[in-house]
């Protein structure tokens, strides 16, 4: 994966020199490039920078401000601080500011270099993986409560994200200029990533406050919603073939909603707590997503999902040729109805 260096200084011929003289590392990262903190605070809302290199003196906004805006909203990006106006105070200040570098100029560009690959180390320190399912992976961190920061390159889209993880909770998410569960809904739809871990959080705020499972159920939806909305017009006599293909495929069994009802009110009675019963395809996507899921961790054949959503009513929803949708109230005996129809 290439990691991005962003270099921020008001001087142009400083800023060409370190591009120029950083183009045979280009294997491992690129370069992108400011005149000052305005610009730099830009780059860093519309691209995934892994390091910041930055002048302290600055018109508009300093080197000690651009150090301020890093801490508060990107603080798992490393800074590297370079000036030509060198005193203990200001090396004291840029330390205190969370610099993990300091150089004087006039410098070697080859010593910056190794500063720079040094840095860039840490950030695939707990490994890298290649052509792995976002879902799956990130469940496995949250069962084994692991501290980390994972920087994610989504195969398809060549897009990239930051997930934050801290004794196994997701702390905050960031990709594209989206922050928090946005941005991990948007993350954990990527269906083939490649990521690196390094094993430390500096995200110390929890922005998101919903479990992992709980976020990629809710990807997964949006995920299908998106792709029903992409789908192509379908004329007139396609409808009717796919209607008439329908009604031979169809299996000829009792309608699945009359066998759940009878079912529910044979063993249980009126205090079920169903609230309404429908089938709704649009949730076959989510559903076929899930039992994958499953299979891949060994859990058996999926009989149910329960989803409680905080609300006076939940959901239960049962596979089927459609998925069958039951709205229950809080009151319903929730064990009792997932054994009966998991039976």
């Amino acid at each position: 994966m290439i990691k991005k260096v962003l270099i921020v200084d008001d001087d142009q011929e400083m800023l060409l020199s370190l591009k120029e003289g950083f183009e045979k590392y280009n294997a491992t990262f690129s370069v992108l490039m400011a005149g000052d903190g305005l610009v730099a605070t830009e780059k860093l809302k519309q691209e995934t920078i892994s390091l910041v290199i930055t002048d302290l003196r600055m018109p508009r906004m300093d080197g000690f401000a651009l150090l301020s805006e890093i801490m508060e909203q990107y603080p798992e990006i490393p800074v590297i601080i370079m000036t030509g106006y060198s005193t203990p105070e200001m090396e004291r200040l840029a330390q205190k500011g969370s610099a993990v570098g300091y150089v004087e100029k006039p410098f070697m560009i080859d010593d910056l270099a190794k500063q720079v690959l040094a840095t860039l180390r840490k950030e695939s320190e707990g490994g890298t993986l290649h052509s792995v399912s976002s879902g799956m992976f990130l469940q496995l961190i949250e069962m084994e409560q692991k501290t980390c920061t994972i920087r994610l390159l989504d195969k398809t889209s060549g897009k990239e994200g930051v997930l934050f993880f801290c004794d196994g909770e997701l702390f905050d998410a960031r990709t594209a200029g989206l922050k928090g569960e946005a941005a991990a809904y948007k993350i954990f739809s990527w269906d083939e990533v490649n990521l690196s871990i390094q094993n430390e959080c500096r995200q110390k705020e929890q922005k998101v406050h919903r479990d992992i499972n709980a976020i990629l159920l809710e990807a997964m939806r949006l995920k299908d919603e998106a792709g029903e909305a992409e789908e192509p017009e379908v004329v007139e006599e396609e409808i009717e073939e796919i209607e008439e293909l329908s009604e031979e495929l169809e299996p000829e069994t009792p309608d699945p909603l009359i066998r759940i009802q009878t079912k529910l009110k044979e063993e249980v009675g009126e205090r079920c707590g169903l609230e309404d019963i429908y089938q709704d395809n649009s949730w076959d996507g989510f559903m076929a997503q899930t039992s994958r899921m499953g299979a891949f961790f060994g859990a058996g054949k999926l009989k149910l999902i329960y989803l409680d959503r905080a609300e006076p009513n939940d959901l239960i929803l049962v596979p089927g040729y459609k998925t069958s949708v039951l709205l229950v109230n809080s009151k319903c005996p929730r064990d009792r109805i997932i054994t009966i129809l998991s039976e």
